[in-house]
Parts: structure tokens; C-alpha cells; sequence
């Protein structure tokens, strides 16, 4: 008589190892993506607070980048001047306008550039320290892939800081361009932010990372590592946003008068005609000092707050 073999019982320990192992095959993609997501909201903090902190320095760059110049030739108004000018007449918190759309670009805006940057570190390079080159690929990419997602509140952004607008609100700004200008208004200057702030990233993290490898952080005391990151920030900041400085003012002509600067060609022949080699370097002093102070906070909190969680930005 042939006996059927009869299966055999599982142990306790063995159902909970089962088990264990199943939601963990079900869970990995939600472990992977977790560290991800954990970038994107430290970027984001860490953006916002810089935004409100810099956003003077911000609008006065917009300001002095679009001086009409007077009959007698190019007119040359001074960063002190200009901001007792916006306070005169505009109060204080006029030197705060266009906060709202800052913040709205900003908390994603950062998010998706951080987020961006920690996967495909993550995907790329597989856990090892960048090199200069892979510095410069990283910054450059994850930078383009946020300015293409926030392009259209970078638009009405510029807008609001140049007080030629009047818009009510960011969504009756988003409807006023649609409706005169179409889609392509929305990405007014698109090519010309990306020609600025993609080499910016890419300079600063090649600068950024390759100081702090000189700074030797094992060495230094735990409370000493954020000044020594924020020191490194503000090296590489003061050097790339005068790199990138040009490309900074046709971005804001271009999205300012769209209609008079069409493409990138047309903006720089229109820019030197009307004020000169010098037309290009305009507000450069508010926009460096932001930048790098932005850019330094912003990678000082991100990284402390990483730590904090226990990850390796």
C-alpha cells in the first residue's frame, strides 16, 4: 500500500521568516524610494528658508538688470541707491515682492534639484565620492530637469520683481500668459535659465565638493562641519555666479519683454546696443551675493538635515 507522503508543518520561526521575506520583496521599491523622498523635503526646507531670508537681494538684481537707459546714454544706478528707492516708494516689505512665487519655485523647485541629484548619485556612481567631471554632469542634469518643471513660475516670478506686472495672483499670472502669449510664453527665456543655472550647479558642486575633500571633514569637530560646508559654499558660489552672470540678464529680458527678445541671437545683439558690454554684468552684485549665500545655506541645512536622518547626501 503506497502511503502519501504528508507535507511538512511549518515551525512558528518559519511562518515568521516567510512572512518577513514577503513584505520585504514587496516593500523594496518603497525602501528605495523613501531616501529619495527624504532629499526631496530636506531640499525643499532648506530652499524655502533661503528664499525668504535672500529674496531682497533677489528682486534688486532684477531691478538694476532692466534700468532703461536715459537719452544721455547708459544710466548707471548703484545696488544702495536702488534699495532706499524701493523702501521710499515701495515700503520695506516692497523689497520682499514676488515672495509668493519664490516659495512656490522654491519648495519643489529645490526639492526636485535635490532629489534629483541623490538619484542618480545613487545610480550612477554607486556610493563612491564624484570626481570633478562627474561634479559637473551631476549638477548640470539634476539643475535641468528642475528648471524645465518650474519654468513657467520662474516666468512669474521675474514678472513680479520687475514691477511692471500687476498680476493679482500666481494662478491669474498663469492664466494672463497662457491666454496672451500661449504655451510658449509659460518658457519665455527657458533656454537662457538653463545656459545659466545648469553650468552654475555644475561649476559650484564640482567647486563645492572638491573643497570640501581638501577641508578633510574627519578631522574637523562635529560642531565645526557646517561652517566648514558653508565656507565651501561660499567659494564655489562667488565663482560660478560670476561665470554664469551673462546668461542671468538675457534670461531676465527674455522673460520680462518676450515679444522684443525672441531668441537668445536677438537678446544679446538688443542687450549690447542698448547698454553696452557692461549691459551683461548688470546687477551682478545682488545676484552673487544671493546665489552664494542661497546656494551655501541651502547646501549647509540639506546636508545637516541628511545627517540627521541618516543619510549620506
Amino acid at each position: 500500500m503506497i502511503q502519501k507522503s504528508r507535507p511538512a508543518l511549518l515551525q512558528p520561526q518559519d511562518v515568521g521568516d516567510r512572512v518577513e521575506t514577503l513584505m520585504s520583496e514587496d516593500n523594496t521599491g518603497c525602501h528605495q524610494l523613501q531616501p529619495v523622498v527624504k532629499a526631496f523635503l530636506c531640499g525643499s526646507i532648506s530652499g524655502t528658508f533661503s528664499a525668504l531670508l535672500f529674496q531682497p537681494l533677489d528682486l534688486l538684481k532684477t531691478r538694476l538688470q532692466t534700468v532703461q537707459p536715459s537719452a544721455h546714454g547708459s544710466r548707471r544706478i548703484g545696488m544702495l541707491a536702488l534699495l532706499l528707492n524701493v523702501v521710499r516708494t515701495e515700503s520695506l516689505l516692497g523689497l520682499w515682492k514676488g515672495m509668493s512665487p519664490s516659495i512656490v519655485r522654491c519648495v519643489p523647485g529645490v526639492g526636485i534639484y535635490f532629489g534629483s541629484l541623490y538619484s542618480l548619485k545613487q545610480y550612477f556612481l554607486r556610493g563612491h565620492p564624484p570626481t570633478a567631471l562627474e561634479s559637473v554632469i551631476l549638477g548640470v542634469g539634476s539643475r535641468s530637469i528642475a528648471g524645465v518643471c518650474m519654468s513657467p513660475i520662474t516666468v512669474i516670478k521675474t514678472r513680479y520683481e520687475s514691477g511692471r506686472y500687476g498680476y493679482e495672483s500666481i494662478y491669474s499670472a498663469l492664466r494672463s500668459i497662457y491666454h496672451s502669449e500661449g504655451y510658449r510664453g509659460l518658457f519665455s527665456g527657458l533656454t537662457a535659465t538653463l545656459l545659466r543655472d545648469a553650468p552654475f550647479s555644475g561649476i559650484y558642486l564640482m567647486f563645492y565638493n572638491q573643497t570640501k575633500n581638501i577641508v578633510l571633514h574627519d578631522q574637523l569637530d562635529a560642531v565645526l562641519v557646517p561652517v566648514a560646508n558653508f565656507s565651501c559654499g561660499i567659494f564655489a558660489g562667488i565663482l560660478a555666479s560670476l561665470v554664469t552672470q551673462p546668461a542671468d540678464v538675457i534670461k531676465t529680458h527674455m522673460q520680462l519683454s518676450p515679444v522684443k527678445f525672441r531668441w537668445i541671437g536677438q537678446a544679446v545683439t538688443l542687450i549690447f546696443k542698448d547698454y553696452g558690454l557692461r549691459g551683461f554684468f548688470q546687477g551682478s552684485v545682488p545676484r552673487t551675493l544671493r546665489r552664494t549665500l542661497v546656494a551655501a545655506m541651502a547646501w549647509t541645512v540639506y546636508e545637516e538635515m541628511m545627517a540627521k536622518m541618516g543619510l549620506k547626501s
